[in-house]
């Protein structure tokens, strides 16, 4: 309830105050969106399975973007920054179509 909350809360803000993201943390933002998505449909599953750990959800929610936001900077550093881009992206959707159809299972009984 809380994360819900939080999530909630956090869009409202950002709607309201439309804050402008630095050129050089550009890059990155896309990266950091589907980390954040990995962990909040991760988290909901977990949720709907009967597990969810309120803490397990913070530390998972933060490393998963302090990680993949990591790994796209090296990327960058090294000279290959699109196709880390396009690794980290592929290994997350993978995760979060993975955790969908958990999901629907449980809201739909099937």
């Amino acid at each position: 309830m809380i994360a819900a909350l939080g999530l909630l809360l956090g869009i409202l803000a950002g709607l309201v105050f439309a804050p402008d993201v630095p050129l050089g943390l550009e890059p990155y933002l896309p990266i950091a969106v589907v980390a954040a998505l990995d962990a909040v449909f991760g988290g909901l599953r977990a949720f709907l399975d009967g597990i969810f750990d309120d803490k397990v959800f913070v530390v998972s929610f933060v490393s998963n973007v302090v990680i993949a936001a990591a790994i796209v900077f090296l990327g960058d550093k090294l000279g290959v920054g699109g196709q880390l881009t396009t690794g980290v992206v592929v290994v997350l959707g993978i995760r979060i179509f993975s955790n969908a159809p958990a999901i629907r299972r449980h809201l739909f009984h099937a």
